[in-house]
């Protein structure tokens, strides 16, 4: 069996700088990279505010899955990648907001700074777009 290949992009003109794509689906599976909390024009959201950039990232996704013919419905799995392990509460509650029925699993992680200093959080999510393995 093969898939297609689709490349899911949302304008940010470093895709093609860097090389990369804001999704990719191959066949039901869909994953999302690094989502930094930018804005259209590349402006970063809610500087200093863990949950308003934890919003933002969520919002990308939730954009990118729909692109590919998905949702947040979808997602099995998310990373919360935050530059202060002690904002992981305020982070997960956005988190939750969207994805408390849906319970993928997840990771919650530190590192030491993203390209841009003044971003908090960064999200990255999978997604397997519902009915893959069910009986037709």
């Amino acid at each position: 069996m093969t898939f297609d290949r689709e490349l899911i992009s949302n304008g940010n003109p470093m895709e093609a700088v860097v090389g990369f794509s804001r999704a990719v689906r191959v066949g039901p599976f869909i994953s999302i990279g690094g989502t930094a909390p930018v804005d259209a024009e590349g402006n970063t959201v809610g500087i200093g505010d863990v949950a308003l950039q934890t919003r933002q990232c969520i919002r990308i996704i939730k954009a990118a899955l729909e692109q590919a013919g998905s949702g947040l419905h979808d997602v099995v799995r998310t990373r919360v990648i935050l530059t202060n392990i002690n904002d992981w509460k305020a982070a997960i509650d956005v988190r939750k907001e969207y994805f408390k029925d849906v319970r993928p699993v997840d990771t919650i992680m530190a590192v030491d700074r993203f390209v841009r200093p003044e971003w908090l959080v960064e999200l990255e999510a999978d997604a397997i777009i519902g009915g893959w393995g069910e009986a037709n």
